[in-house]
């Protein structure tokens, strides 16, 4: 049975071996009552006059074998053998090895008769303890006598608890009762029963098994009914099946093995990095259904007219994503503006048409199927996408604040993963090796974050560091910048380029295409070298600790990445959307939603790019030609920086490409692959193993912070404010996107004039802004409270460790109180002994 066990491996108590192994709550409760029992029975004479006895029969026993609190080692029973007493002063002290005090006799057999030491030493004791508990249950269920009503010998005593009292027959008789009510208890009380109770595995099966046999016997009498025996089967039946179910989803689970492997070698750092593409993963699939269960998927079931002068396919849209690509479902100008599912249609001189709702014609006509509009369902699709994925967001983020951010020392964790983590269920030899390479790994990361020690510098060292440091950022917001200008001017080198081009009639339309691959490939290529540079400086800065050295290259390669969408988002809302006729445009919507694809495919050849030459070339390199086994260490920081990127992509993209979660799916698949038997086959494991407990926390926040807010914040600024094109796209002829929603509301109040309270309703709540900022904000609030919740928790925690302390160090004060009052007892009784004996020895002599 799981128990929360705090494993303080600094407390004094654990190097002595005073700890006891079990829950002791229960049985403290119990021999609280049992004390409290006697004590009304008996008078503090009677005690007094008992714990004169037992002092009276230890000083007259020549085997006493309570030495030390602590369990005796093999030397120390070796001397007992030689006969000697090891630390006795008079027969009557021993010298506990864990400090310098000097206990008597007596007070070590009232020590020995705690509840906390008896525990796993006197078997009989728990038998009449936990018959207790039997008996209780059993009351509970039917009428039964009062346990006072049975002899004491059914009872823990206090005076039973000695190291050698209990004899056989007492302690059999104890077993037989104890068995006799696990027998009558249901199943589930003697399972809970058995596994509390504080004895080893097989005595508890042992005890199992003759309940179990008395069981056989009882039901052998008496015979079951059929109805019963059908509902017996069909309980063990529906029992197994739904554990078999639960089998079969646990092996269901996406890359299980392989991140088990990563994790054994690499350590918790490199498992991060494939956790937090597994989470990205289930964030595509989710917005790919979105978009595709209410946009992609109706627009393909009813296509709107094909033109004629549509491109035919060459392969190069593969790369460009233009072309043949632009008349199709995966870019926003081939959805329609009209209602689908309606059968009428408005004829003109060139041909039948659909009715656009926003050219303000009526005709009566019947529709067979529900309406199903879709600008009103490309609209509320995308906007309950991004709400639903900040809730998601908030949630996993507060979630994984709570799990990161607790008090938990490492000193614990390290003997739960010592004592506790290995599972007995394994028994294929590979998953065993498996588990073994990753409990190895863990238990490095622990001992090198117990063991590591910072270095006290002088001022001097600190001066030289901080200057370091100081040269270190300055070049890398130097290099950051200078990189983010050159990628401004380019994409205005590039806009004008277009200018150009549609104004002049060209011959090759290839080239022109091919052209539009500049600015993703310059972007790409910064963003796989300037992170090496940032890696440059962390050499030169030469950090202490692995995980601080992280953190800083993620700290600098989101400066880069940040910067970097800034620009591009600007050059695509600020330039392109501003004046799309300027460069040929009919529909810049389409040509935004093709430079994201551009720039998510560069980024993934970019990648695997990086992969093959910065990793795969590398260690080739540096076991052929410099024939060392040194490899490349796996780096975080860039690696996940630059999923965070591609993440951003799509989210901005999904509003002008709805497929684009489809491709991020297809590059997220490859890319785990791919990294995957690189880092295996490349990369070694960190030469100073850390464990980096809270780098998921900042992974989904700098998801949910900086790149969802920006994409959403890019978003929201298009729909609500930009003019969209007058040609293409589902808010053709409108002023914003969100006058859909806007025209959606009247056309109901007008159809039905009971629904103006709808009307007046998404008045204030979606057309007012301050709905928005008001959402947020209680976000952020929920954040606040809950990162708030887990400080208190964590003060609440500590104060419970303090109270603990506390309490150990009252049992340990009582102690000696009671060591100092026995000997204050015992010197008269000596003087008295003394002078006795010298009064016969006068008598004799006269």
């Amino acid at each position: 049975m799981a128990r929360n066990v705090n494993f303080d491996l600094g407390h004094p108590l654990m190097e002595a071996g005073l700890e006891s192994p079990v829950d002791e709550e229960g049985v403290h409760d119990s021999f609280n009552q049992l004390i409290a029992e006697q004590t009304n029975n008996r008078g503090l004479g009677e005690e007094a006059v008992e714990l004169q006895q037992l002092q009276k029969e230890l000083d007259e026993e020549s085997q006493d074998n309570v030495a030390h609190l602590s369990s005796p080692g093999p030397g120390f029973r070796q001397r007992r053998k030689q006969g000697g007493a090891l630390g006795w002063d008079d027969g009557e002290r021993v010298m506990d090895p864990s400090n310098s005090e000097q206990w008597s006799s007596a007070t070590l057999k009232i020590l020995s008769s705690m509840p906390s030491r008896t525990i796993g030493r006197s078997r009989g004791a728990i038998i009449s303890q936990y018959y207790n508990r039997t008996m209780q249950l059993r009351r509970r269920r039917q009428s039964r006598p009062s346990i006072k009503d049975f002899s004491r010998s059914a009872r823990p005593c206090i005076q039973a608890f000695s190291l050698e009292t209990d004899s056989t027959d007492v302690e059999v008789n104890k077993q037989d009762r104890l068995v006799n009510n696990l027998q009558i208890l249901s199943v589930s009380d003697r399972v809970s029963m058995l596994r509390a109770m504080p004895l080893s595995v097989s005595e508890k099966s042992e005890l199992r098994m003759l309940a179990l046999q008395k069981g056989r016997r009882t039901f052998s009498g008496n015979q079951i009914p059929c109805c019963s025996r059908f509902k017996y089967f069909l309980i063990i039946a529906c029992r197994q099946c739904w554990y078999s179910w639960l089998s079969f989803m646990h092996s269901l689970q996406l890359w299980q093995v392989a991140l088990k492997r990563v994790s054994g070698r690499f350590g918790s750092g490199v498992l991060s990095y494939f956790l937090f593409l597994k989470t990205l993963l289930f964030f595509n699939l989710f917005l790919f259904m979105l978009t595709g269960a209410f946009i992609v998927l109706p627009q393909a079931v009813h296509p709107p007219p094909v033109s004629d002068d549509r491109a035919t396919f060459t392969g190069l849209e593969v790369l460009t994503g233009a072309g043949y690509f632009s008349d199709t479902v995966m870019y926003y100008g081939y959805y329609c503006n009209y209602t689908l599912q309606k059968s009428c249609r408005n004829q003109s001189e060139n041909g039948q048409q659909y009715i656009s709702p926003a050219n303000g014609s009526s005709l009566d006509c019947t529709s067979k199927h529900p309406p199903y509009k879709m600008p009103l369902a490309y609209f509320f699709t995308i906007g309950m996408a991004f709400f639903i994925t900040c809730i998601i967001l908030v949630y996993s983020m507060s979630k994984s604040f709570g799990r990161s951010f607790r008090v938990d020392k490492s000193h614990s964790i390290l003997a739960v993963k010592v004592f506790c983590c290995w599972d007995f269920k394994v028994i294929k030899k590979t998953s065993v090796k498996l588990m073994s390479e990753n409990i190895c790994t863990q238990l490095k990361e622990l001992l090198a974050e117990v063991n590591h020690k910072r270095s006290k510098n002088t001022s001097c060292q600190k001066l030289w560091r901080l200057a370091v440091h100081s040269l270190a950022w300055t070049i890398c917001m130097a290099s950051t910048i200078a990189c983010v200008l050159s990628i401004y001017y380019f994409s205005d080198y590039m806009h004008q380029n277009l200018q150009q081009t549609s104004r002049s009639v060209t011959k090759k339309p290839l080239l022109n295409e091919a052209s539009l691959l500049a600015l993703p490939v310059m972007v790409s290529l910064i963003n796989q070298l300037l992170p090496g540079m940032f890696n440059l400086a962390a050499w030169m800065e030469d950090y202490e600790s692995p995980s601080v050295r992280t953190y800083v290259a993620i700290g600098r390669n989101l400066m880069l990445k940040v910067s970097v969408l800034g620009v591009l988002c600007y050059h695509w809302l600020g330039r392109v959307s501003a004046d799309p006729n300027s460069i040929g445009l009919k529909c810049w919507e389409s040509f935004v939603g093709q430079e994201l694809y551009r720039f998510l495919l560069m980024d993934f050849i970019f990648t695997l790019l990086d992969t093959l030459f910065g990793e795969l070339l590398w260690r080739l390199f540096s076991e052929k030609v410099l024939k060392r086994r040194r490899k490349p260490v796996f780096d975080i920081a860039r690696n996940v920086l630059d999923l965070i990127y591609g993440q951003t992509l799509a989210w901005l993209g999904v509003l002008f490409t709805p497929l684009l979660p489809a491709v991020q799916i297809l590059k997220l698949l490859l890319l785990f692959y791919v990294k995957k038997n690189s880092v295996m086959m490349n990369c070694q494991a960190p030469r100073r193993p850390y464990r980096v407990s809270q780098m998921t926390t900042i992974f989904i926040t700098l998801l949910c912070f900086p790149s969802f807010l920006g994409a959403s914040v890019c978003v929201t600024y298009t729909m609500w404010s930009i003019t969209p094109s007058s040609s293409c796209g589902p808010f053709r002829e409108l002023k914003t996107m969100f006058q859909a929603g806007k025209h959606w509301v009247k056309d109901l109040e007008k159809d039905n004039p009971n629904l103006s309270l709808l009307a007046k309703a998404h008045s204030y709540l979606v057309e007012n802004p301050v709905f928005l900022f008001l959402g947020a904000g209680i976000f952020l609030i929920v954040i606040y409270f809950h990162s708030q919740v887990v400080d208190g928790q964590r003060k609440i925690i500590s104060l419970l460790q303090e109270q603990i302390e506390n309490e150990g160090e009252d049992k340990k004060f009582i102690i000696t109180r009671l060591q100092s009052i026995h000997e204050q007892r015992r010197t008269p009784r000596k003087l008295t002994s003394q002078g006795s004996s010298e009064g016969a020895f006068k008598v004799e002599n006269i």
